[in-house]
């Protein structure tokens, strides 16, 4: 039972989005999860979303799909590219919640970037990754 479960906090996980320049010097996006940790994570599984108001205004609700993936390991200092991100989605709450082990323990947490905290004024360096992008810890 979900009860029975100990979850304890969520260390050394993060989760970024991040820009890029394509070949074609447009702008390109993605989500990627870091794993800080010195241990892997394993059986990592992501299920994203957006859900908010539409850019209509307040009276038109949006929500996107909702998406899961599953990676089987991200190593000790690596990441992953989970999926693109579309601007276009930049309005909403875009909620991650990653679920994964390191040994025999189930750790999980929501990430949610708030309507329009993915902006340039709020753009970092993501180390190691030499992009930049918003954090969330």
């Amino acid at each position: 039972m979900k009860k029975d479960i100990i979850f304890h906090p969520v260390k050394g996980i993060q989760v970024a989005i991040v820009r890029s320049i394509n070949a074609e010097e447009g702008e390109e996006w993605n989500v990627i999860v870091i794993n800080k940790n010195d241990e892997p994570v394993t059986n990592v599984f992501v299920t994203s979303k957006g859900y908010g108001n539409s850019e209509l205004g307040n009276d038109f609700n949006q929500k996107t799909s909702t998406l899961r993936h599953f990676f089987a390991e991200i190593g000790p200092g690596a990441h992953v590219v989970v999926e693109p991100i579309m601007p276009d989605v930049f309005h909403l709450n875009n909620e991650f919640w990653v679920s994964y082990f390191i040994g025999n323990q189930i750790y999980d947490k929501k990430f949610i970037f708030v309507p329009d905290s993915i902006i340039e004024a709020n753009l970092i360096p993501i180390e190691p990754l030499g992009l930049q992008g918003v954090l969330h810890h």
